[in-house]
């Protein structure tokens, strides 16, 4: 029988049969199902199938559970379905993610023997040599333009769109390790989050006093890990390719599916660091709180602490002086300056909530310091709408 011949572990099973009548074995745990099995029976009898990128991964899988290695035949299915990983697939960025995208079915026996580790090493260099080549070329092309068309260069972030996230965030990392550049992989992030997280800022609050179906608890947390991934994966440092909407919206993102409070306290830390970049409609947060104010001062608030802070931290001498000696001229106070404005405007347009407590409207005015504002006008209308 080719079956016993090839696989060592049907081998196994059926030198261990003591019942002579019986006409079945039962392989528990089968990596690829029954579609695996076929395909690796066909193998063991001859019959012509091809080993592509949607079957070589469970096919790898499924040879190493049944143990068919060249200890038992050469040129076996384990040496056969890493002949095609490593020539077919291992040289292509695109063969590789949906080798590695079959993978998500497969669990620990994918890992076991290292498809996806595999997979996501060969994504990050074939990315790093398409951005080297890439960069060569237009070089040529455009006779010394520094002008790069990061678009064209970076043909594969749409690929990896469609990565569950924990491999996404493999790759990731992968990427930054061989030094893809910061720019493509800050687009890449951008890209999986709108694709990722496509019509979640426009849901409807749930009802808190009905029940959620299962398919919705599920969606949520799925919604919730891949926000907090996200979160998790973007630069540390102040970037201006990362624009500050896009942080705004990831916030917004992460209160809406309740992440961490460590995730969303990340989140603010990084818009406060860039606060001046910010506009009106940035700051306008639905509170999703009941019985509360219509927007969330206690974010803004939180925001403009760590803005202060990084004030603080960049020029503390300049940020005490006060708008009249020289520091009005330096880059933290032309910041703080612009804060102010923005805050005032902040004030006028969440002035009118009759739910917002004078307490949180107070914390706001009062977190600015008097340098902030070269003129009281915007802080006295926000007040005066407040009162009427």
């Amino acid at each position: 029988f080719p079956l016993v011949t090839r696989s060592g572990k049907i081998r196994k099973l059926v030198a261990d049969i003591k019942d002579l009548e019986m006409s079945k074995l039962e392989l528990f745990n089968l990596p690829g199902g029954a579609e695996a099995f076929e395909l690796a029976a066909k193998f063991c009898y001859g019959t012509n199938f091809e080993i592509t990128t949607a079957n070589v991964a469970s096919l790898r899988c499924a040879a190493e559970y049944l143990e068919m290695t060249d200890d038992y035949l050469e040129e076996n299915l384990v040496t056969r379905t890493e002949i095609y990983l490593n020539e077919i697939v291992m040289p292509s960025l695109e063969k590789s993610v949906e080798v590695l995208r079959t993978c998500e079915n497969l669990g620990s026996f994918a890992e076991e023997v290292n498809i996806p580790n595999r997979c996501i090493e060969a994504v990050a260099m074939n990315a790093c040599k398409e951005q080297l080549v890439s960069g060569l070329s237009h070089l040529d092309c455009n006779n010394g333009s520094s002008r790069v068309n990061i678009s064209c260069q970076d043909w594969w972030i749409e690929d990896l769109s469609v990565l569950r996230i924990d491999h996404y965030q493999r790759v990731i990392s992968a990427m930054r390790k061989v030094g893809i550049h910061q720019d493509s992989v800050s687009a890449c992030l951008m890209h999986y989050a709108q694709s990722a997280l496509k019509g979640i800022g426009k849901r409807q609050i749930w009802d808190h006093s009905r029940t959620k179906p299962n398919g919705r608890v599920l969606l949520e947390k799925e919604e919730k890990v891949v926000v907090e991934t996200l979160a998790s994966l973007l630069p540390t440092e102040k970037n201006a390719s990362i624009p500050l909407s896009f942080l705004f919206g990831m916030l917004r993102m992460a209160i809406t599916v309740d992440s961490t409070i460590s995730c969303k306290l990340e989140m603010e830390k990084k818009i406060g660091s860039q606060l001046e970049m910010a506009s009106l409609d940035d700051l306008l947060i639905p509170s999703l709180q009941t019985a509360d104010s219509l927007f969330d001062v206690d974010t803004v608030h939180r925001i403009l602490v760590n803005f202060l802070q990084r004030i603080e931290e960049e020029e503390p001498e300049e940020a005490q002086l006060g708008y009249e000696s020289e520091g009005i001229a330096s880059p933290s106070h032309s910041s703080i300056l612009k804060v102010g404005r923005l805050i005032d405007g902040y004030l006028a347009e969440i002035a009118p909530d009759p739910y917002l407590k004078l307490q949180k409207f107070m914390a706001i005015i009062e977190l600015l310091p008097d340098y902030a504002r070269v003129v009281d006008d915007g802080v006295y209308r926000a007040i005066d709408i407040y009162l009427k």
